[in-house]
């Protein structure tokens, strides 16, 4: 069992009867109790407008565990009795003053220094509300640390984000808060640093004289299932393009920092983001486009069109796959497109990382375009984890022909019960108070003044043709127009049958 006493805090969730809660939260903290990362010292106490007893939230957070697939131990009973569920309105002054005194019993019941973990997991409108009331009525602790986690969104535009972060910095400074991107949990983006900075083979070669081109595509066979209010309101560019898509063109166009503290790889990130060739809004069109999808079959099943999901406008203009072409006006990387792709209701559900190297000067195989393929580097987000390298080998029997010959390693076909789960992971570093994989607040600023200018446009110029893609492909054609104007084309278009492995 882990004897670090930084590990010994109490847990405040706020929303603990909801979605995130139960799939991703209550599973993340048995795992970690279960591997000897959480120690007895510890106190969960669940918070939701429900009537709930101990007894029933307990039971609650078993079912969430059992569903998850992760198995139960002999000691469940035990680590559920951790657990502790209060009936709370937000807005009363009274339910905090409680929660305060619950805080204080279990801090002294379980042996807690005073440290407090604060996780939002419900809807925005309520965090500069909850963070007030923590600190009005000291729930916030000055005998040990503090810390609060925020979910996505973290605004709607630049104006409403910075509403909410200075509503939430009058109760908590700039350190205790850790706002969660899920995708800076996931092992391959943090492995991206690694790839780069741990190997003297692809540094030298990180920049404009031997990349033609980086694309991220991040793609998702589901439709917005039971999201349809909230996604009609929030589109695939406020959804993914201003927190993951541009988190990963951050880590993968970052400069090496000087050391690996937050502080370090936080403002090389903050520069890729200052360097990112800006807009106008006339300019957009020409650099980003966008999709709905059509109904279509995905895995041999009938799906709907966007227009026809529950909770969505008949007519609705929202954005379910955005497209776009990023510049980075630095000297690494002038010259470089970096292409983002996402959607929903696409081929497959993955998230991957191709890097497209130049051709040699004067190659001596070089015959046509067919004989040849790009050196390409791969990386595999999800849902397999690992690196692919392509290269050209040559073609048996045949004098003079070369064939692409794949390269993989598979990071999750090692041992995936050992790879955590992205929440587990974040979860864990917030109790250590390792805030290198959140999301500074620069970071969110700077993202959103680059995504603004581009749902500006596209809200002052309506789209007559969605739905403008079927459901089951890889997005609209103007997507692959985009690349096609620079000579490029998606990766990878080939599959393992295409390769000499």
């Amino acid at each position: 069992m882990n004897n670090d006493n930084r590990t010994y805090c109490s847990i405040v969730i706020f929303g603990a009867t909801g979605d995130l809660a139960n799939r991703k939260l209550f599973p993340s903290i048995y795992s970690l109790y279960k591997k000897g990362k959480l120690n007895e010292n510890f106190s969960v106490i669940g918070v939701a407008r429900r009537e709930l007893d101990n007894e029933a939230f307990r039971n609650n957070v078993r079912t969430s565990i059992q569903e998850s697939k992760i198995e139960l131990v002999d000691n469940v009973e035990t680590f559920l009795s951790h657990f502790h569920y209060v009936s709370f309105d937000v807005t009363d002054k009274q339910h905090y003053q409680d929660l305060n005194m619950l805080l204080h019993d279990l801090e002294g019941q379980f042996n807690i220094p005073g440290n407090r973990m604060f996780y939002m997991a419900m809807a925005p409108e309520f965090f500069g509300t909850i963070a007030s009331y923590l600190k009005s009525e000291g729930v916030t602790n000055d005998q040990g640390w503090n810390r609060l986690i925020i979910e996505k969104p973290f605004g709607h535009d630049l104006p409403s984000a910075q509403k909410l972060n200075n509503d939430i910095r009058e109760a908590f400074q700039e350190d205790e808060i850790y706002r969660i991107d899920h995708y800076l949990g996931k092992a391959m983006v943090q492995n991206i640093e690694v790839i780069r900075f741990a190997n003297a083979i692809f540094e030298p070669l990180w920049n404009n004289r031997y990349i033609s081109n980086i694309q991220i595509t991040s793609s998702e066979s589901l439709g917005v299932e039971d999201r349809g209010g909230y996604y009609d309101q929030a589109g695939a560019l406020r959804d993914m393009v201003q927190n993951h898509m541009l988190q990963m063109v951050s880590l993968l166009a970052m400069e090496p920092p000087i050391s690996l503290t937050t502080e370090e790889i936080r403002s090389e990130k903050i520069k890729v983001l200052r360097a990112i060739k800006r807009m106008t809004v006339d300019e957009v069109d020409q650099y980003f486009v966008r999709g709905q999808y059509d109904e279509g079959n995905i895995y041999g099943k009938d799906v709907p069109a966007y227009r026809s999901e529950n909770k969505v406008d008949p007519q609705s203009n929202t954005e379910t796959f955005v497209a776009g072409k990023l510049s980075i006006n630095n000297f690494r990387w002038a010259g470089v497109p970096i292409y983002i792709r996402t959607g929903k209701r696409m081929t497959e559900k993955s998230t991957k990382v191709v890097i497209q190297f130049k051709e040699l000067p004067m190659n001596l195989y070089y015959k046509s375009e067919d004989n040849m393929h790009p050196n390409l580097l791969i990386i595999h987000i999800q849902p397999d984890e690992g690196i692919s390298i392509v290269l050209n080998g040559k073609k048996l029997n045949i004098p003079g022909e070369t064939t692409p010959v794949k390269l993989d390693y598979c990071n999750n076909c090692l041992d995936e019960s050992n790879n955590p789960e992205a929440y587990e992971k974040l979860l864990y570093d917030a109790i250590l108070g390792d805030s290198t994989n959140f999301t500074h607040w620069d970071e969110v600023a700077l993202s959103w003044q680059f995504v603004d200018t581009i749902y500006k446009a596209w809200e002052n110029n309506k789209v007559s043709d969605f739905p403008n893609y079927r459901s089951g492909t890889m997005g609209p054609k103007v997507a692959d127009d985009l690349l096609a104007e620079d000579g490029f084309h998606w990766w990878p278009i080939l599959d393992d049958s295409d390769y000499s492995i």
